[in-house]
């Protein structure tokens, strides 16, 4: 894949995420407006949670970095793909079935692990009644997960990066269904919100299986077939899977810690969607590009070519990452308070949200730059090492999420999750050191990561002055919404224009993968 068509990827993986970012926040103001802090919208957004949880477990995390490098190289040699993806589908079908029967089972038992603070009052059982209806979103979302992989693989991006558009537009749709010519109750809109997950798994399967159809990938269920294929895949998948469960375990420990104070599980839910929106759109972007690109490289022996799709995949994230990190430090207070503060979202909640968004922009690049440096690993089908990381940072995760709020409450595990990411960076940079050329920062990336710094402080100097000049105007009800917009326009106009100014970038990169994607 070319530098061009590499970016071009990551602009279409990146337009339609940033969609489906933008309908999330839609979402989310809305449970803000309908449901506020409340036991309602804990409960839900932990039982959520739940099946997301294990969604990056069994399908973003084990099975996928697994199986898309092994696909992608059969694909590369000719070597029967479609067989090999037909074996996989099958049997993540069977394990996940009788997985999704066993925890809905269990959900008082994944609903303590998960938030032990909610036992005694309502928000338990709220909680495991939304879970027990949510669950089996893992199973089509995995299943849908491993075809996105084979259209990703393919360089068919569009209807996989289209997919989580669905969730977002059935969420906004079950909440204005529920609340239709009435005033709805917040359990009228949590039932509704619960039921919308599974509904909403099956619908993204349903668009990305016509997809791969399409492409010569028609996946059908059928009785299951064990091949050394799948043994290989599994005995990677292994310590993947184990790299997966500890970034879990890091998940886990802030819902614990913040189950414990009132509020904080939605305070941390609500700042989370803030910086997931750069997060995802590049980080993303990066992963679901990068890892098969890369697969394909290696497997050609084009040392000098994975060289360059690792840079220049890392230039980009970190030119459009660090000012998202800059935005989030400077201006938290602006758009906490115009995106949420409403109905339900009082001042104090918008307070204690902004903090949060401050504390997790400081590990934004680190978050993106794991993206980026996992594929130097999984591409080699080295999944041992990031797992030995993981284990790292989910102790600093643990001690600092643990020890420290007992002194600084809830956001102790905000500040957990930022300096675990760094520690994770840290020691991945450090194991590619030894994988040889495709790991190694070029010139270009030395040379344009220091004038990408510095244009975002600047533009976070230009963002400080917009607000400053538009305060008032950031609290009218109507208004505030313009405002904000203008003060995002000059943080935007502001760091392009620097950007290029100071040779951090060329503008014209941007169009011309734009006219290509």
């Amino acid at each position: 894949m070319k530098p061009i068509r590499l970016m071009s990827g990551f602009l279409t993986v990146g337009v339609w995420t940033l969609l489906s970012r933008i309908l999330g926040f839609a979402r989310d103001i809305m449970i803000a407006g309908y449901l506020g802090t409340g036991p309602v919208a804990q409960a839900f957004l932990i039982a959520f949670s739940l099946p997301n949880m294990f969604r990056r477990f069994f399908a973003e995390g084990a099975f996928n970095m697994a199986f898309v490098p092994m696909f992608s190289k059969k694909l590369e040699a000719d070597d029967d793909p479609k067989t090999f993806a037909q074996d996989a589908f099958v049997f993540m079908a069977l394990v996940l079935t009788a997985f999704s029967a066993i925890c809905i089972v269990a959900m008082p038992w994944l609903v303590t692990a998960m938030a032990s603070g909610f036992r005694g009052d309502e928000r338990f059982d709220l909680a495991v009644v939304y879970g027990r209806i949510a669950f089996p979103y893992i199973l089509f979302i995995s299943l849908a997960a491993l075809l996105s992989g084979v259209l990703n693989a393919t360089g068919r991006f569009v209807a996989a990066a289209a997919a989580p558009v669905l969730l977002n537009i059935i969420f906004v749709g079950a909440m204005l269904w529920a609340g239709l010519g009435t005033q709805a109750t917040e359990g009228q809109i949590g039932d509704a919100l619960a039921w919308a997950v599974p509904v909403a798994g099956v619908a993204q399967l349903a668009l990305v299986w016509v997809a791969a159809k399409r492409a010569g990938f028609g996946l059908t269920l059928r009785w299951p077939r064990w091949t050394p294929d799948l043994k290989r895949m599994f005995i990677i998948a292994g310590p993947a899977a184990l790299a997966g469960g500890v970034v879990q375990i890091n998940l886990l420990v802030g819902r614990q810690v913040a189950s414990y104070f009132d509020g904080a599980v939605a305070w941390l839910s609500y700042a989370d969607r803030l910086y997931q929106l750069p997060l995802g759109v590049v980080g993303i972007a990066i992963g679901v590009v990068l890892l098969p690109d890369l697969a394909r490289k290696l497997q050609s022996g084009d040392e000098a070519g994975g060289r360059d799709a690792f840079n220049r995949a890392s230039e980009l994230a970190l030119a459009l990452t660090i000012p998202a990190a800059v935005a989030l430090i400077v201006i938290p207070l602006p758009l906490v308070s115009v995106l949420f503060e409403r109905g339900a979202f009082d001042t104090d909640d918008t307070a204690a949200t902004a903090l949060a968004v401050t504390v997790y922009g400081l590990g934004l690049p680190a978050f993106v730059l794991q993206k980026a440096l996992q594929p130097l690993y999984f591409a080699r089908e080295d999944t041992r090492r990031p797992f030995g990381y993981a284990v790292v940072a989910m102790i600093v995760n643990a001690v600092v999420a643990i020890g420290l709020s007992i002194y600084i409450g809830y956001i102790a595990a905000a500040l957990a999750t930022t300096v675990a990411g760094w520690a994770m960076v840290w020691l991945l940079w450090r194991g590619s050191r030894n994988m040889g050329e495709a790991a190694r920062f070029d010139q270009r990336f030395k040379h344009r990561i220091v004038r990408i710094v510095m244009a975002s402080v600047l533009m976070g100097g230009l963002l400080w002055l917009a607000v400053l000049l538009v305060g008032p105007a950031l609290g009218l009800p109507v208004v505030r919404y313009g405002a904000l917009a203008l003060v995002v326009a000059v943080g935007i106009g502001g760091y392009f224009g620097l950007g290029q100014l100071l040779g951090a970038f060329r503008l014209s990169e941007f169009k011309a993968a734009l006219r290509r994607g």
